[in-house]
C-alpha cells in the first residue's frame, strides 16, 4: 500500500499532506518553518523519506533544511551555523555554504562581463535521479548550483551564465532558475528555465549549456521576434518516457518542442487564455497536459472568476476545461509556477495550490476535484511523493 505526501511551501511556512492510495481522506502536518517562506519543498526519488526545503527570509537570509523521516523532524544539512547570506555575509562554517565562480562584491558577484549578479533566495530544488546526496538548486538573480553531499555545501555550475548571461533580463517575479528537468534516458542531459531568459539545456551536466529558444516570440517585450534569449518562460515539464518531448507555459503562449528544445511552436488552441503559470504532464499518457489559465499579465486571477484545469489528451492540439469539484464563480485566486504536480499512481493524481490557501487533490487524473486543506497561507508549491 503506497502512502501519498502532498509538500506544501507557503508563505508562512511548510505543510504535508498524508493519505493511503485511495486518497480520499488527508491528515495535515505543519505548519513546519512556521513564518518563514518556504519557496520549494522537493522529495528525493531514490531515498523515499528524504525531503529538501527552501526557507527564506529577507531578514535572515537562505536556509536549506533537509528531513531524513518523512517530514518529521528538520535540520540544516552539514554543520552550524546554517544561514546563507550574499556572498560577503556567507557563514564560516561549512554548513549550506554556496560558493560562487564569479568575484564576490558588496552584495553582489560578477561574471567576466562584469555583469552583477544578486544572491536572494533559492527558488526550485531538483533532487537528482540516481543519487540521494546529489541535489540541484535554482537561485535569484539566475544561477545553478549543485551538491554531492546531501545539501551541506554547493557549488555553483557557472557555465549556465555564459550563456548570453549578459542579455538576461529579471521578469516580474526577479530573475530565477525556477525550473530544473533532469532527463531520465540521456546521462547528463538537464535542462533549465529563467524568468525571463528562457530555456537553457546541457548534454554534459552542466559543464556547458546553450539557449533553447528557438520558436519563441516575445513581441510585447523583445524588438527582435527570433531573439535567442530574453524570453519570459513561466514553466516547462517533460515525461519521463518521452524526454524530447517538452511542454511550455510562457508569459503568453502555450508551447511544445518535440526535439527536446530545439523548436517550439504554439499549442494554446482553444484555451481561454494562453497565460499562465504552471504546466504539468500525467504520469502515464505522455501526451496528457495540465495548465491553469488565468486572465492576463495584469489580473492574475481565472477568466470569468471560475477556476477551471485545462486538459489536453492530444499533446496540446485541443483542449478541455475540469470543472468538476472547483469553485465556478467569485474566484479570484492564482495558481503559481511550482504549485501543480502529479503523481505516480493508477488513476494519475493530480494536485494544485491557490495563493487563496487552498490545496486541491484529483484521483482520477482532472475528472473530478476535492479542496484537501483550505485556509493556509499562500501557496508558493506543491510536489508529492509515492511512497511505499
Amino acid at each position: 500500500m503506497s502512502t501519498i505526501r502532498v509538500l506544501a511551501g507557503t508563505r508562512k511556512g511548510a505543510f504535508i499532506l498524508t493519505a493511503d492510495a485511495a486518497r480520499r481522506k488527508w491528515k495535515v502536518d505543519g505548519p513546519f518553518f512556521a513564518g518563514w517562506e518556504i519557496y520549494h519543498l522537493k522529495g528525493s526519488p531514490t531515498a523515499p523519506n528524504r525531503i529538501y526545503a527552501s526557507q527564506s527570509s529577507g531578514w535572515f537570509g537562505q536556509i536549506i533544511q533537509r528531513s531524513d523521516d518523512g517530514g518529521k523532524t528538520w535540520h540544516p544539512p552539514g554543520s552550524s551555523p546554517a544561514e546563507l547570506k550574499s556572498p560577503e555575509g556567507f557563514p564560516r562554517g561549512e554548513s549550506n555554504k554556496f560558493v560562487y565562480a564569479g568575484r564576490p562584491g558588496t552584495h553582489k558577484w560578477y561574471d567576466g562581463t562584469q555583469h552583477p549578479w544578486e544572491f536572494k533566495r533559492i527558488w526550485h530544488l531538483e533532487p537528482a535521479l540516481d543519487n540521494p546526496d546529489v541535489v540541484y538548486a535554482g537561485a535569484e538573480d539566475a544561477a545553478l548550483f549543485k551538491s554531492i553531499d546531501g545539501g551541506a555545501t554547493w557549488q555553483e555550475l557557472p557555465a549556465l551564465r555564459q550563456a548570453k548571461g549578459h542579455l538576461w533580463q529579471p521578469g516580474a517575479g526577479g530573475m530565477a532558475v525556477h525550473t530544473i528537468l533532469l532527463d531520465p534516458v540521456n546521462v547528463g542531459r538537464m535542462f533549465v528555465a529563467i524568468s525571463a531568459a528562457g530555456v537553457f539545456r546541457s548534454d554534459d551536466d552542466g559543464s556547458t549549456w546553450r539557449p533553447a529558444n528557438r520558436g519563441l516570440k516575445s513581441p510585447h517585450t523583445l524588438p527582435d521576434p527570433d531573439a535567442e534569449v530574453g524570453h519570459c518562460v513561466h514553466r516547462i515539464a517533460m515525461h519521463r518516457s518521452r524526454p524530447e518531448v517538452l511542454f511550455m507555459q510562457k508569459h503568453w503562449d502555450v508551447m511544445r518542442s518535440d526535439d527536446a528544445g530545439d523548436n517550439w511552436r504554439e499549442i494554446s488552441g482553444n484555451l481561454p487564455t494562453d497565460f499562465g503559470f504552471p504546466i504539468d504532464v500525467h504520469a502515464h499518457e505522455p501526451r496528457t497536459v495540465y495548465v491553469v489559465p488565468i486572465k492576463s499579465d495584469s489580473e492574475h486571477f481565472p477568466p470569468d472568476g471560475a477556476l477551471r484545469v485545462y486538459r489536453s489528451r492530444t499533446g496540446g492540439d485541443n483542449w478541455e476545461a475540469l470543472t468538476n469539484g472547483l469553485p465556478q464563480q467569485n474566484c479570484y485566486v492564482n495558481v503559481l509556477r511550482e504549485a501543480m504536480c502529479v503523481d505516480t499512481l493508477d488513476p494519475c493524481g493530480i494536485y494544485f495550490g491557490t495563493t487563496g490557501g487552498q490545496v486541491y487533490a484529483s484521483a482520477d487524473g482532472g475528472d473530478s476535484w476535492n479542496c484537501i486543506v483550505h485556509d493556509l497561507p499562500a501557496v508558493l508549491s506543491v510536489e508529492v511523493q509515492s511512497v511505499s
